[in-house]
């Protein structure tokens, strides 16, 4: 399943037009799960309020991306949003907005609640995937 962001929406056209390598077509980005679009939109939303800017961006992503070939990621396409989000999370916490114990926080709730919630339904978090 392809999903795409409107192609009228200036703010994800300002993404795809400063950001190399965003996954496209010729009507905007695309992505093949919905938590891509949602990582996708949270990065447009902390740009737009101004955490950083797209060259900054795109130097964290590109470096994400590097790093991950080094470790061996067959650099196909398939993990394009799997750096997207590490990159996400990388500016989060340098720019103090969140600290890493507190992302590792949700990334671990994230994981309980998805080992319990039947294949195809929605992951919802909720306080008792954050006990341990």
């Amino acid at each position: 399943m392809r999903s795409r962001a409107t192609s009228v929406d200036p703010a994800a056209r300002a993404a795809v037009d400063a950001v190399p390598g965003i996954p496209r077509d010729a009507e905007g980005p695309v992505f093949r799960e919905p938590w891509e679009a949602q990582a996708f939109a949270m990065a447009l939303a902390l740009h737009a309020r101004g955490l950083f800017t797209w060259s900054e961006w795109a130097l964290t992503l590109g470096e994400e991306i590097k790093r991950a070939q080094a470790g061996g990621d067959p650099d196909t396409g398939a993990t394009y949003y799997r750096h997207w989000l590490a990159a996400l999370e990388r500016l989060v916490a340098a720019k103090g907005v969140a600290d890493p114990a507190a992302l590792e926080r949700v990334r671990a709730a994230w994981e309980h609640d998805a080992d319990r919630t039947p294949h195809g339904q929605p992951i919802e978090l909720s306080p008792r995937d954050f006990e341990d």
